[in-house]
């Protein structure tokens, strides 16, 4: 399998047992929430590793009296990102993982059954309108992109064909951020090389493991069947 390099496929041994546990038919729905917890905070760790802790210029004292600077992440330059429904079960993960609280943000993104293509249904990424002109004759003015965060971690855990995760990409893109964190527990290998190459210098892919395709029905295999419904106990609708 060759991939690009900016899709990074952990190795980790603990990852990789937890996502066979996920595959299984078995497992339960409170397993499954468990699971998919433990394996995006592995992700996390792995994926803010080459992060650098800035200074904060802020002292605190240790418990036997000594000062020392305190280091974190600016939160400031961070949001996250879920595609709905099942990224929600990735958020809580990658949220304590971070040394202070981030705005989350949420892009609604659904699989039309027949095309397979993604349709954008709900998205709160935060517009600001720029001031009114003094004269009243002038044109109106429209809503303008302002990206609130440099960083935007997107969470979802499946990569089936990878049209929804370039979708939420490009739409972050169009938003203004310099860089998107794609956290995902699963893919098919067609999808994450499609999510990593919409925008090859801006994204980094970080996911548990790689299947090699998709059926016809736009579901990896072997897969791990739809996450969205396992999470949320919607199996049938």
């Amino acid at each position: 399998m060759t991939l690009p390099s900016n899709i990074h496929i952990s190795t980790h041994p603990l990852l990789q047992a937890k996502v066979s546990q996920l595959r299984s038919s078995s497992t339960t729905t409170r397993e499954t929430r468990s699971l998919v917890n433990e394996i995006a905070t592995i992700l996390g760790v792995e994926a803010f590793a080459t992060w650098k802790a800035a200074g904060t210029g802020k002292t605190d004292s240790t418990p036997l009296g000594i000062e020392y600077e305190t280091k974190t992440i600016d939160p400031a330059n961070i949001a996250l990102v879920p595609i709905l429904r099942s990224g929600l079960g990735m958020i809580d993960a990658i949220n304590d993982l971070l040394p202070s609280p981030v705005p989350i943000y949420h892009l609604g993104l659904f699989r039309e059954r027949f095309s397979l293509q993604p349709v954008e249904y709900y998205n709160n990424l935060p517009y600001n309108r720029p001031e009114q002109s003094s004269s009243s004759s002038g044109p109106s003015p429209s809503a303008v992109n302002t990206a609130a965060a440099s960083v935007a971690i997107l969470l979802d855990p499946i990569i089936a064909t990878g049209g929804t995760a370039e979708a939420a990409i490009q739409l972050l893109r169009e938003w203004g951020v310099q860089r998107v964190v794609m956290l995902s527990v699963l893919g098919s290998e067609d999808g994450v090389k499609r999510a990593a190459e919409c925008w090859p210098e801006g994204v980094e892919v970080w996911i548990g493991a790689v299947d090699e395709r998709c059926n016809e029905r736009g579901m990896i295999v072997p897969g791990l069947g739809d996450i969205g419904d396992r999470l949320f106990v919607a199996i049938g609708k």
